[in-house]
């Protein structure tokens, strides 16, 4: 699967935003600022990779979705995780596009959070291949399997495996390396497995000695996406916050109905081809309204994405990629939904 520190939020917000529709269904009104007299802008930046799970934001801004429900968003293209990382803690950028297991990271060391939104979760993206006669972890065992052991999504899912199989990382010849250049590796015969994502796993089983093992079809909302907000911004402007769920559910309807259109509105974004993106689109599972609150529960019954952060810091914890635990209900806030 396909992208965080210290200057206070400043030109961008320091402008109120006034009285935004609320989720869907809500009227829709549009936004006033006292930024017009100021002469400063009431834009709210969103930062985030060239992912696809991410995508439907680029359909909010195209399709005006945004504006419709009364906030001003440019979706802004920052590749690298510690660049979204920087421009978050900056006050650079007001909301970030990524997995739980890095927002868990990036709220560990310091920046004051919350994910307010559940975006996608891959549905067979992302995955071990292996050679032939390899059908399991087990079989792995003193293998060489590459791997980017710095963290991020694919290394979080796999630890998930292990433990779920009472395994260890220590079980393998680890070959340490980016998703992408290990799909690379195990295609050019260098390794015997490799965890990575697509176009890998297609690249795999089309050699004539590799398959999939297994793929994130098999964990549904573990590997997931979400989307993050400082929290002083969530303070200062809540309805903002529910504009940009609204215009997230906008687009996911607009996708489910207007499919080609939507298509190439993201091909345009992601600089692919719309045949390539139709492909992709089939790996991942967004999250619409329905889906978000069942992912989220209630504060009275939790749901499973509390399970999933609580997981993912315990798990950083116990391989020291980061220093203090972070509790999933400090967070994740589902009160925008």
């Amino acid at each position: 699967m396909k992208a965080f520190w210290k200057k206070a939020i400043a030109i961008a917000l320091s402008a109120a935003l006034v009285a935004v529709a609320a989720g869907c269904g809500g009227t829709k009104q549009a936004a006033t600022s006292s930024s017009a007299s100021s002469g400063e802008s009431d834009k709210i930046i969103i930062g985030q990779a060239s992912w696809i799970g991410f995508a439907p934001f680029y359909i909010a801004e195209d399709k005006g979705f945004f504006k419709d429900h009364g906030v001003d968003v440019e979706v802004q293209s920052i590749e690298s995780k510690a660049d979204s990382k920087s421009a978050l803690a900056a006050g650079r950028i007001q909301g970030v596009s990524t997995t739980i297991d890095t927002q868990i990271v990036n709220a560990s060391s310091g920046i004051d959070l919350s994910c307010v939104l559940a975006l996608d979760t891959s549905s067979g993206g992302d995955g071990i291949i292996a050679k032939k006669e390899y059908n399991s972890l087990e079989d792995l065992k003193g293998k060489k399997v590459a791997l980017d052991t710095t963290g991020g999504a694919d290394f979080f899912w796999f630890q998930y495996l292990l433990h779920q199989k009472g395994m260890s990382i220590k079980d393998f010849d680890v070959q340490n390396m980016a998703a992408g250049d290990a799909g690379a590796a195990f295609v050019a015969g260098k390794v015997d497995a490799a965890i990575t994502w697509q176009p890998w796993l297609s690249k795999a089983s089309k050699t004539d000695f590799g398959h999939t093992l297994m793929d994130s079809k098999a964990t549904p909302g573990i590997i997931v996406d979400t989307f993050a907000m400082r929290k002083d911004f969530i303070q200062a402007h809540p309805d903002a916050v529910k504009g940009i769920t609204a215009a997230w559910y906008d687009s996911i309807k607009f996708l489910k109905e207007h499919p080609d259109e939507a298509i190439d509105i993201i091909a345009k974004h992601l600089g692919e081809k719309p045949e390539n993106v139709k492909s992709e689109l089939q790996d991942v599972t967004f999250y619409d309204e329905a889906g978000n609150k069942q992912y989220f529960g209630t504060k009275e019954n939790p749901g499973e994405f509390y399970k999933v952060a609580k997981m993912a810091s315990d798990l950083w914890m116990e391989l020291k990629l980061i220093e203090k635990p972070v509790a999933p209900e400090d967070v994740l806030d589902g009160s925008y939904l």
